[in-house]
């Protein structure tokens, strides 16, 4: 029986699937009044840059069940009920001595019935299925403190960008769909999570070194409140963020969204949302189409990280995170 004012089921067909929505009339986003069946829609129109996001990665969901303003889960494991054909991963968590089998998604089917088990945003590892323990995505994730404005985080991303261009990296900028920003680059996995890390705190320190506006203290109390931390730790192990056009749990639905390096002076964390992606992505499709392309090794910023040690800077904070 379909909830009071939620609508009867419905059948989608997603390439050669069939994927049941029940409740598709519930309002998920209350700001606009957009529902499950808007949500489905909206990841089916950037469905290739959504599947390249998270193709065979271990997700976990973030799901909510009456809508965002309702309860929120955070769930690991694959939800029960999934067809045979939805994709998981195993994962070991160490500290717990424990397993998960995880949403690994290879085909648009595997999201769209995500969000029939109401999964809103999608966060995945930054290592794949074939060796969840090499990751093969660096994470330059910017920050905001409660004082910071976007206009701090689009001038640290100015800074990402230019030790970037320096090393020779190709970043793939993308709003957070929060208030911060999220720069990935492509690497072999060629190392594992600890040493990614360190790369990450080395370079965080570089862009620290050459602009005020960053501060690196572990501990958030310790952070100046008009800082951006550029969060060097979402390349520890089990360490998750929004994946590039993720919808994120706000009332006006707003989405994770790629964007250009010309583009960030101009845009606005607010200007991308369920309700303007779709026209975007059709008129520049996929943003991050070729982050496959533009690997980099991280071996400069192992020195980087070598030559602080040696200097007494500090190792990055809580090494176990990395187990």
């Amino acid at each position: 029986m379909a909830a009071a004012g939620a609508g009867e089921p419905i059948e989608l067909t997603v390439g050669d699937r069939v994927v049941r929505l029940s409740s598709p009339d519930r309002v998920y986003f209350p700001e606009r009044g957009e529902t499950k069946r808007d949500l489905a829609a909206y990841y089916s129109s950037v469905g290739d840059g959504i599947v390249r996001a998270l193709r065979d990665r271990p997700c976990m969901l973030h799901r909510f069940p009456t809508g965002v303003t309702g309860e929120k889960v955070h769930q690991k494991r694959l939800p029960r009920g999934a067809p045979d054909w939805v994709p998981t991963v195993r994962v070991h968590f160490p500290r717990f001595n424990r397993t998960a089998d995880e949403l690994c998604v290879a085909h648009l089917a595997d999201v769209i019935w995500a969000v029939q088990m109401s999964t809103v945003e999608f966060h995945p590892w930054n290592s794949r299925a074939a060796d969840v323990e090499a990751p093969d995505e660096w994470r330059i994730d910017l920050d905001p403190m409660p004082e910071s404005s976007w206009a701090d985080v689009r001038r640290v991303a100015h800074v990402v960008h230019e030790v970037l261009d320096e090393l020779g990296a190709t970043g793939f900028p993308k709003t957070s769909g929060g208030s911060g920003m999220h720069v990935y680059v492509r690497i072999p996995p060629d190392h594992g999570f600890a040493d990614v890390r360190r790369a990450a705190h080395a370079f965080a320190r570089e862009v620290g070194r050459r602009c005020d506006r960053v501060d690196l203290s572990w501990w958030r109390k310790d952070r100046a409140p008009s800082k951006i931390f550029v969060d060097y730790n979402q390349n520890a192990r089990d360490h998750t963020i929004a994946c590039a056009y993720s919808v994120r749990g706000t009332p006006d639905a707003r989405v994770s969204t790629p964007i250009r390096w010309d583009e960030i002076d101009d845009c606005e964390p607010r200007d991308f949302t369920i309700a303007t992606v779709p026209v975007r992505y059709a008129q520049l499709g996929d943003l991050h189409a070729g982050i496959d392309e533009a690997a980099f090794a991280i071996d400069p910023l192992l020195e980087w990280a070598d030559r602080d040690a040696r200097d007494g800077a500090p190792p990055p904070d809580l090494p176990d995170l990395d187990r």
